[in-house]
């Protein structure tokens, strides 16, 4: 293994100490939190954060500013432009965290996937972790504009999927759709948190709430995920996630990964795609 290459998708606290002085290694904090939270992600990394890191917002800036579905990934273009005015190149390996622990981050790991960049790994138990191991951190506003980088993306449509591609897949013996919400929304037991959207799931969905996978903001172990995954599909099947706006999805499809699957997608429209008007089916 060379200097600073990932031993996975998901790397401790002591690795990052270890290698984040690195050559081209990007730190990226792509903390979010929920609308009404009051909390403010960019004040909070302005506040304190790893030293070098970069703030990904994913929610209002690179993303698709003209859907009206939140934080929707953006097209290749647009992203390959922004990703670069943030220093960051396609040599680059990038470890992505959020202040929860493990709750955001996978979001910005997928948007790499998606976009044709495997160097990337999400920091396992994220800012809190790296206090814990003793970690350093800066805080300040950043002035000074990072020297721009050369990314380039190579779209992977097979990480992403729309609603009406889904659609046609909810029959499918060979897809299963994991939806990453609390069961209770799932089960329509507990109404969904934006106004406007029903309750319920889609026909053939299963209920794998992230909750399940994740534990004191860090991933389960390698053992649990695959017991998880394997109690709900074959090696071979393609696992589409879903949640309620495309960001707890990523927990499943990184989760997935460091389990050793392989047909991954995400529904990056989610529930609040899906449960608002009445064009698609629901089972509640």
């Amino acid at each position: 293994m060379t200097k600073n290459s990932l031993p996975s998708s998901v790397v401790s606290a002591d690795w990052l100490l270890e290698h984040a002085d690195a050559g081209n290694i990007v730190i990226l904090d792509a903390s979010w939190f929920m609308p009404g939270s009051g909390r403010d992600a960019r004040a909070e990394w302005e506040s304190e954060r790893i030293p070098g890191a970069v703030f990904f917002d994913f929610d209002k800036e690179i993303c698709d500013k003209a859907s009206s579905l939140p934080h929707m990934l953006p097209g290749a273009e647009q992203f390959a432009s922004q990703v670069s005015e943030l220093g960051i190149s396609n040599k680059d390996t990038l470890v992505v965290y959020d202040s929860h622990g493990l709750f955001s981050s996978p979001r910005v790991w997928w948007m790499f996937k998606v976009m044709g960049h495997d160097k990337v790994a999400v920091l396992d138990g994220g800012l809190p972790a790296w206090k814990s191991v003793g970690g350093s951190l800066e805080s300040g506003v950043v002035t000074e504009v990072p020297e721009k980088g050369q990314f380039f993306a190579n779209l992977r449509s097979e990480w992403v999927i729309d609603a009406q591609a889904l659609m046609e897949k909810l029959a499918d013996p060979q897809v299963v759709v994991l939806d990453a919400r609390p069961a209770a929304r799932f089960y329509a037991q507990q109404p969904e948190p934006r106004e406007g959207i029903r309750s319920g799931h889609m026909p053939n969905a299963k209920s794998l709430p992230f909750g399940q996978l994740v534990k004191d903001g860090r991933l389960a172990s390698q053992s649990i995920l695959k017991q998880r995954f394997d109690a709900f599909s074959e090696q071979d099947q393609q696992l589409i996630f879903s949640c309620g706006s495309g960001v707890t999805a990523c927990i499943l499809a990184l989760a997935a990964d460091v389990a050793g699957r392989k047909n991954l997608t995400v529904y990056d429209g989610s529930w609040t795609e899906w449960g608002a008007g009445m064009k698609y089916p629901v089972v509640s």
